[in-house]
């Protein structure tokens, strides 16, 4: 290729600030191949795309170099201007000069140098470069949404509702997850039921869901358009298609003393139960390990009142294999755990707090069941040690959250306003109670937040203590918390009678499993990985794979429904073409080479290597070599860096390529 453009952004002064940027097109002048060079304020900008194609016809370009920014903010935008002027689109490179070079270096002569040679380097690649051809895919109109709180509800419903198949899996026996066990909202105060349980029976009722609960993911396979799901659906013992909800069995059943984990363990469920009473849907499940019939044999009374013989203790666990295009991963969070953990233990706890240990210190979703309508208390706030009302509360907020010596650095996002929220729910129910908060800030970023918080303390009265508490410990009846007020610079001491503890919202457990499973990322707590914070903040880097919801991080509802609609919105926007077109820079194996050792089978993280056989006229095996589904593969590289034999090259980076660069150095 002798035929080349290049073209230098001064990125406002984020590039021209450290980089002599006229010098750099001066110099690419004089390279070989360039025909024409030259610099602008903004590339990017409009006038910058359309002197780029002016340019491209005027002097007959043949490929194309833009010395900017990074290639994942702008690769995309140049080549399709590239395109629009008539070009093969992977013609076109990005030379990044801003983040590899002006915002690291201050030495201006240094950085013009290195600007030039990486522009010189990204000229020799592309005077190599190749046509490339997109990928086509057909694409399977059908989703599947992992998880059934808000988030996967939200989702489910909004592509369900544009007229595709959805696929939705819950591990629970009921879909609603965590907002199915509030009281009620900020900054709104609205019923929580009444906003989920509606949306929870459109889900059962939609003739476009198929609604799997009591399920999990065992496999994935495939890529994106066109993935194999392999769903583990568990053991109900109850069978859904006789069983009419009538609630004899759970009534009638002698072990009724389980606690019950909906209501964080205030009171009890039979061994046959369903979570709660607006669960969806509303078939019971057997416990089996606390089941008597399951551990010696014995009882069996559920299913002989069982008018329709819905019962069925001989069922077992089943695998469904589903075909979808797009997956949403929706599944939420679990609260830190600060229980007191045992001497010796290795877990990282919060025993200092007593919580696991003095009955009346409990967490921030406790105290919800305890002031939810439909709770074990039937609403009213009680301690769990005696049952009494209790007339002082003491509110701790960041348990776990930026705690560094915890492990956990982050703040949660939705503690300052849910315990803002449980102060007036207090309040409400206890008028002539006193709620105290122990603080280090309060974060209150949303609509109407600030305002919400703020009246807390002005019309519900709740006493704000900015400082760490020390020590909680059991005093007769009452609970000592002791901490600092660092406003006046003195200790505080109050005797509570309850104590909610403001816990960090962490990842699911088994995320870590569930992300090595569908072949996307996760951070260092297991939170998913966005492809960019900005530009991509609900796809994962494997595409067709979208998050929505607390699996990426600590959201409130608004947020989570917010980003379970956008991530339904990608995938509505894959659904939308029969022929999915996929970037062609995928690994290609030179099979006259392969030797068969597969080590790229085994370094693949996108499952994008398979086993080929080599057969002779007559059918018969010669050799195995390996194979690149240009469907899956995401051109990351790591099979053609681990090739002992160097039989596999990445379109784009071929090792010519590669060493036409290093060379220029």
């Amino acid at each position: 290729m002798s035929r080349i453009g290049v073209f230098i952004c001064h990125c406002g002064e984020n590039i021209s600030r450290t980089v002599d940027v006229e010098q750099v097109a001066q110099a690419a002048r004089q390279m070989v191949g360039v025909t024409y060079a030259c610099d602008y304020k903004y590339m990017c900008s409009d006038p910058g795309q359309t002197l780029l194609k002016k340019a491209v016809a005027e002097h007959r370009l043949e490929g194309i170099v833009v010395a900017a920014c990074s290639p994942r903010m702008h690769e995309k935008t140049f080549r399709n201007a590239a395109q629009a002027a008539g070009l093969n689109p992977f013609l076109c490179e990005m030379a990044n000069i801003r983040e590899h070079c002006s915002w690291v270096h201050d030495d201006r002569v240094e950085a013009t140098a290195k600007a030039t040679d990486i522009v010189h380097m990204l000229v020799e690649r592309v005077r190599k470069n190749k046509k490339l051809i997109p990928i086509t895919v057909p694409v399977t109109k059908r989703a599947l949404i992992i998880g059934g709180g808000i988030a996967g509800i939200q989702a489910a419903l909004d592509i369900a509702d544009c007229g595709h198949q959805v696929v939705l899996v819950e591990r629970e026996p009921s879909i609603g997850g965590h907002m199915a066990m509030l009281s009620e909202t900020f900054p709104t105060l609205d019923c929580s039921q009444c906003i989920m349980t509606p949306r929870m029976v459109d889900v059962v009722n939609h003739p476009k869901i198929t609604l799997h609960t009591y399920s999990e993911i065992e496999s994935v396979d495939g890529y994106i358009g066109n993935f194999s799901i392999t769903i583990k659906k568990k053991a109900r013992s109850v069978d859904m298609a006789k069983c009419t909800g009538c609630g004899v069995c759970m009534e009638k059943c002698p072990q009724k003393k389980i606690p019950n984990e909906f209501d964080k363990n205030l009171g009890f469920r039979p061994a046959i139960y369903v979570p709660f009473p607006q669960a969806v849907p509303n078939t019971p499940v057997i416990d089996r390990e606390h089941c008597t019939k399951f551990i010696n044999g014995k009882c069996g009374v559920c299913q002989k009142v069982c008018g329709p013989g819905a019962v069925d203790y001989e069922q077992q666990d089943e695998l469904i294999v589903e075909q979808v295009g797009a997956i949403v991963v929706a599944t939420g969070f679990k609260l830190y755990d600060i229980t007191e953990k045992p001497k010796g233990s290795a877990i990282k706890g919060y025993g200092e707090f007593g919580h696991g240990k003095i009955p009346d210190v409990i967490d921030g979703l406790t105290f919800e069941r305890l002031a939810s309508a439909s709770g074990p208390t039937g609403g009213k706030i009680i301690r769990p040690s005696d049952g009494k009302e209790p007339k002082q509360v003491v509110f701790v907020q960041c348990v776990g959250s930026r705690a560094r010596e915890k492990g956990i650095s982050y703040c949660s996002k939705v503690c300052c306003m849910y315990t803002a929220k449980h102060t007036m729910l207090y309040k409400h129910k206890v008028h002539d109670g006193q709620a105290y908060v122990f603080f280090m800030d309060a974060r209150t970023p949303g609509k109407s937040y600030d305002e919400f918080w703020r009246r807390a303390i002005e019309e519900e009265e709740a006493v704000y203590i900015r400082g760490m508490v020390s020590r909680v410990y059991q005093k007769g009846d009452k609970v000592v918390v002791m901490g600092s007020d660092i406003a006046v610079g003195v200790q505080v001491e109050i005797e509570a009678d309850l104590v909610v503890l403001a816990t960090a919202i962490q990842p699911r457990d088994g995320a870590d499993t569930l992300a090595q499973k569908l072949g996307i990322s996760y951070d260092k707590y297991n939170f998913y990985s966005e492809a960019h914070a900005k530009l991509r903040p609900v796809e994962c880097a494997t595409a067709g794979i979208y998050l929505a919801g607390a699996c990426q991080g600590p959201k409130d509802i608004p947020d989570t429904v917010s980003q379970a609609s956008a991530a339904a919105a990608k995938v509505m926007t894959l659904f939308s073409k029969d022929q999915l077109e996929r970037e062609p820079i995928v690994a290609r194996v030179n099979e006259k080479f392969c030797v068969g050792c597969l080590a790229c089978k085994k370094v693949c993280a996108y499952g994008a290597v398979e086993e080929k056989e080599i057969r002779d006229r007559q059918g018969n095996l010669i050799r195995v070599v390996a194979y690149v589904n240009p469907g899956v593969c995401s051109g990351c590289g790591t099979c053609q860096a681990t090739c002992p034999s160097k039989s596999v090259e990445l379109d784009g980076y071929t090792d010519e390529q590669v060493m036409a660069m290093l060379e220029t150095l």
